[in-house]
């Protein structure tokens, strides 16, 4: 297990003021408290009832555990890449939908660092071996696009390479498209005080600290460089064959809920029950291209 992360006091300009945020002190700033559910322009100023949250989350299990039954006797491949800031919800949001689907047919992606060998590869052939093969459902928490975002703002590869893996992504996706993969691309957006609010969450829970790394730590001051990258990651590569979709995730529950509904509303798979699934909530969930309008 990584050895805690020791952390920074940051002073942080939040609307006009001057603020102090230190993630070792282990009482959350009452500031921080107050602003992030609202943070990054979230619609609901709650979070969801948990016991309503649970009973619509089985409902939607129970509908996965048919799609899965459906790839067996079709041979359907299905794949979805998690991508978000550091604490968006991308794991929570994978394991709620893998939960109750076979294991051998279902599985989560989560690749570390490239090796020597790997960093000598073409950039998307690590990421290939690990495609679904027939009745395969795949997530991967964090994909290809690390060189949308981590790697061109932490200085992880060039500008050359930045600007070429933004040239070709689309051109390789819809490879995918065409060989039949039903594909999923999900951007979990949070404001900024929330995902302070989840990194101090994560540096005093004992069983969370493994969580938070020293990237995280490092990213404190590149949160405009980071957005800037996103918009421009949602700008070139949402496209027909392979659309971005946007969840507004400072609340879990409902993110989790309605990243789920739109898969399975995405798929003809066999005794679908529609009123099980539920509307989408379009307050949570957007296209990549009507969230940057």
């Amino acid at each position: 297990m990584d050895k805690p992360v020791q952390g920074r006091a940051k002073t942080l300009m939040v609307n006009g003021q001057a603020r102090v945020f230190d993630i070792d002190d282990p009482v959350l700033p009452g500031w921080i408290d107050e602003m992030s559910m609202a943070s990054g322009g979230y619609p609901y100023d709650k979070k969801m009832d948990r016991a309503a949250f649970e009973k619509e989350l089985q409902d939607l299990q129970v509908e996965l555990v048919k799609v899965q039954l459906w790839q067996q006797k079709t041979g359907v491949r299905v794949m979805a890449l998690f991508e978000g800031r550091d604490a968006a919800g991308k794991g929570g949001s994978i394991h709620d939908t893998l939960s109750y689907m076979n294991p051998r047919s279902a599985r989560v992606v989560a690749l570390t660092k490239p090796t020597e060998t790997e960093r000598g590869q073409w950039y998307f052939q690590r990421y290939v071996s690990h495609f679904p093969t027939a009745g395969e459902f795949v997530l991967f928490d964090r994909s290809w696009y690390n060189r949308a975002g981590v790697e061109p703002v932490m200085g992880f590869c060039t500008p050359e390479q930045y600007e070429a893996f933004l040239k070709q992504v689309p051109r390789f996706e819809k490879l995918l498209a065409q060989d039949g993969i039903r594909f999923f691309k999900f951007w979990l957006d949070i404001g900024r005080e929330m995902q302070l609010k989840r990194f101090h969450d994560r540096r005093h829970d004992p069983l969370k600290i493994w969580k938070l790394s020293p990237m995280d730590i490092a990213a404190f001051d590149k949160w405009e460089d980071y957005t800037e990258k996103r918009d421009r990651m949602l700008k070139e590569t949402h496209s027909e064959h392979a659309p971005w979709t946007v969840v507004r995730a400072n609340d879990k529950r409902r993110a989790r809920l309605n990243l789920i509904r739109h898969i399975l509303h995405s798929l003809p798979y066999e005794d679908k029950n529609e009123a099980r699934i539920g509307k989408v909530d379009k307050k949570i969930l957007c296209s990549g291209s009507d969230f940057l309008k």
